[in-house]
Order: structure tokens, then C-alpha cells, then sequence
């Protein structure tokens, strides 16, 4: 019987437990997009708390193209001292760092880069074209560019000493968005077809391969599904799950939904079946059913709160690695306590502000956890009862700081 405590090991890279951090905004970095001692103090929360791996929030290929304020960028060997610093930080707990690398696409508020780009010009739906605007479709010569912008982010991340990297395939960001029909309007050879909508990819993957060791690990995450109608078929996902594992990928996150459609911050349990809530994780079905297509590792996120829960879906042989996100942002010793048979201490429900247009959004799954972050970063308790209306006011009074500096930023470069 496979359990939490069970190491395993991945090309060179020993896992010691079965417990991953998924990825979640940090929100730390300055405006240079550097990271520096708060996301230091944050990870060694994480890693002397008993956590196997750690996979980091968002880091962008492109300083270009950023999805928030605050968030890290490696696109040269700039803060390479830094970088060695934040790797080292698992290495002394024995906690396998993976860095999510990651272009948003279109998933850009209005204001915070000179302009958005994407597969093709496809608006948001009008509940969020208030905050997103409609990209400029991206030219073959910017989808190579981009392509190699991951490879090199990598490189840098292996030699700064991190065991290996997560290309950000899901949740709306210009990866799912080429895999998707609905955001990939395409009729060149990146769009049409799966096989064409795979593309991007495929080509990103063997990119970042060529870049590193052999000993690198190379993880994706992947949509299950988009949950919007016109988005991605189960069919057509199969076919990227079975593509990515024939080309060689060692580890595959299941998760689902995108800005539109959140699914990966919850689903509400009226619409799930009796057996799937009992299950308590999200997308252990489709895990389930993917299992018998590919045979690289399969992580899933979202959902799992008690140990008899994580430890059941490890023995079923769904998933390899039990996935768990928000609860390690109040709870940072959650490692130590799942492996001592304790489950998750809050329960975590949906974040609201009391504005309906903001609470129709993914956002305060992000930013609330965000601030619980800062704090522990400081060397303080998180709050599992910070007010979310304060937290999205201070998240709105630093986003319009951040747009009115890059629009000065802009001017003065034009």
C-alpha cells in the first residue's frame, strides 16, 4: 500500500515524502520581479514543516508579460545569487524545489504590461473584459521567441540548483490557451488540429529538455478539463496527457478551469457526484482514468483534507503525489502533522468580499492566500480569519500603483 510517508525517485531526485505544495501566487517579489529573503523564509516554513516538495507560484519567462504585481521573473542570470539562495533553502530540509514557469497570456489586467498577447484576439467574457483586455493574436516568430524564453528560464533554474521545473499548462494561461479551441483560433500550424493546438507544447517541453541535464525533472500541469462550453474535449485532453507522456515528461499535475471558470478553487458539491465528494479530491476521477493511458507520474491537486482521503488515493494507483495548496498557507507545518496521521486542520471554503462582481472571480483565491503568505514570510502566524474585503482592498490600492508606474514606465521608453 503506497501512503504519504513512502519516498520515491525521480531520475536522481529522491522524494521523501508523498506531499506536494502546489503552486500559489506569492506575490513577493519587487517591482523588478527578484525574489529575495521573504520568499526565502517563506519555503523554509514549508520545508522545516515536514513538506516532501514544494512546487513555486508563477514565475514569468517574460518580464514582458507578468499576470500580477509582485510576481518573480527569470529571464536572464540577473538574480542567478538569489536564485541559488531559494534553492538551497529546500536542499537543507531535503524539500525538492520545483519552479513553475509560466507565460499568462491574455490572463493580464489591463494596464500592467504595454500590451497582452495571446494564441488569437479572443476577448474574456464580459464579466471579466473589465479587468482583461482583448489580446493581440502572437506572430510565428514570437511563439519561437517565447518557446525559448522557457528553455532558458530552466537553465538558469537548474544552475541556481533547483531540482527541476513545472511548465504551467492549465488554469487560462497561454499554454492551455493554445491547447484550447476556444482561446486558439489559429489556422496555422499552431492552431486547428489537437495535434496542432499541442504544438506550443510539445516544442516548449522539448526545449527545456534540451536545455538541462538529464537529471532535471520536467513537470506539467494540465487542465482535466476547462469547464466552459466550446473549451478543450475529454478526447483531445487524453491526447495531450498521451502525447506529453510518450515524449518523456516525468511528472503530470491533474487539475482543471481557468480565470472564467475556477474549478480549481472548489466545486460546488451539488454538482458532484455522492462517491467523487466522498473521495474529497477534485479531479481523482479523471486521475483515475488517465492512469490507464500513461505511465509518467500523476499528481493531483484540489480537495484532499484528511489523511485516509490522500492515503486512499495513493493506494488506488490514481495519483503518485497527493497535491495540496491553500491549506499550506495556514497551516505551514502541515507536512510534519500528515505524516503523524493528523489531517487538515481549516476546513477551506470560498473567500468572499461581499462584492458579487469580485467574488464571481477567481482572484481572492489567489490574493487572500497571498497575504497569509507575507505574514508567515515575516516570521509571523497566519490569520485564518483575515478579513477578505481588507485584503482586496490593499490587492486593489497596489495593482493601480503597479499599472500607473508601468504606463510612466512605458511613456518614458516610448
Amino acid at each position: 500500500m503506497t501512503q504519504l510517508a513512502d519516498s520515491i525517485q525521480i531520475r536522481h531526485t529522491n522524494f521523501k515524502n508523498r506531499i506536494i505544495k502546489g503552486a500559489m501566487s506569492e506575490a513577493l517579489a519587487n517591482d523588478a520581479g527578484q525574489p529575495n529573503q521573504a520568499h526565502f523564509k517563506l519555503y523554509e516554513a514549508w520545508a522545516k514543516g515536514g513538506l516532501g516538495c514544494a512546487i513555486t507560484g508563477n514565475v514569468m519567462v517574460d518580464f514582458r508579460a507578468k499576470n500580477e504585481p509582485g510576481v518573480v521573473v527569470v529571464e536572464t542570470e540577473r538574480d542567478l545569487e538569489q536564485l541559488k539562495v531559494w534553492a538551497e533553502v529546500g536542499k537543507q530540509q531535503g524539500m525538492v524545489q520545483l519552479v513553475q514557469l509560466s507565460h499568462p497570456g491574455r490572463q493580464c489586467p489591463k494596464g500592467l504590461n504595454k500590451e497582452t498577447v495571446a494564441p488569437s484576439a479572443v476577448p474574456f467574457s464580459p464579466a471579466l473584459a473589465v479587468s482583461f483586455g482583448t489580446p493581440r493574436a502572437l506572430t510565428e516568430t514570437e511563439i519561437l521567441e517565447i518557446i525559448q524564453r522557457f528553455a532558458t528560464s530552466a537553465q538558469i533554474c537548474e544552475k541556481a540548483g533547483f531540482e527541476g521545473v513545472q511548465l504551467h499548462g492549465a488554469h487560462g494561461y497561454l499554454i492551455s490557451q493554445f491547447l484550447s479551441p476556444l482561446t486558439n483560433k489559429r489556422q496555422d500550424q499552431w492552431g486547428g488540429s489537437i495535434e496542432n493546438r499541442t504544438r506550443f507544447l510539445l516544442e516548449t517541453y522539448q526545449a527545456v529538455r534540451a536545455a538541462s541535464s538529464e537529471n532535471f525533472i520536467i513537470s506539467v500541469k494540465l487542465n482535466s478539463a476547462d469547464f466552459q462550453r466550446g473549451g478543450i474535449s475529454e478526447e483531445d485532453v487524453i491526447y495531450v496527457f498521451k502525447a506529453m507522456d510518450a515524449a518523456g515528461i516525468d511528472i503530470i499535475e491533474v487539475s482543471g478551469g481557468s480565470y472564467e471558470a475556477p474549478a480549481m478553487a472548489g466545486v460546488k458539491e451539488d454538482k458532484r457526484k455522492a462517491s467523487t465528494i466522498a473521495r474529497e479530491a477534485y479531479f481523482l476521477d479523471f486521475a483515475e482514468k488517465i492512469r490507464q493511458e500513461v505511465n509518467c507520474h500523476i499528481m493531483v491537486t484540489g480537495g484532499f483534507r484528511t489523511v485516509d482521503g490522500m492515503n486512499a488515493a495513493l493506494d488506488s494507483g490514481a495519483c503518485d503525489f497527493v497535491g495540496i495548496a491553500r491549506p499550506f498557507a495556514v497551516e505551514p507545518d502541515l507536512g510534519d502533522r500528515l505524516i503523524a496521521g493528523q489531517d487538515v486542520r481549516y476546513a477551506v471554503e470560498k473567500i468572499k468580499t461581499g462584492i458579487p462582481l469580485v467574488d464571481k472571480m477567481a482572484i481572492m483565491e489567489i490574493i487572500w492566500y497571498a497575504a497569509q503568505f507575507k505574514e508567515i514570510a515575516k516570521g509571523k502566524q497566519p490569520n485564518p480569519k483575515l478579513s477578505p474585503l481588507k485584503v482586496f482592498l490593499n490587492y486593489l490600492k497596489g495593482n493601480v500603483k503597479a499599472v500607473i508606474k508601468g504606463q510612466l514606465n512605458s511613456r518614458k521608453s516610448a
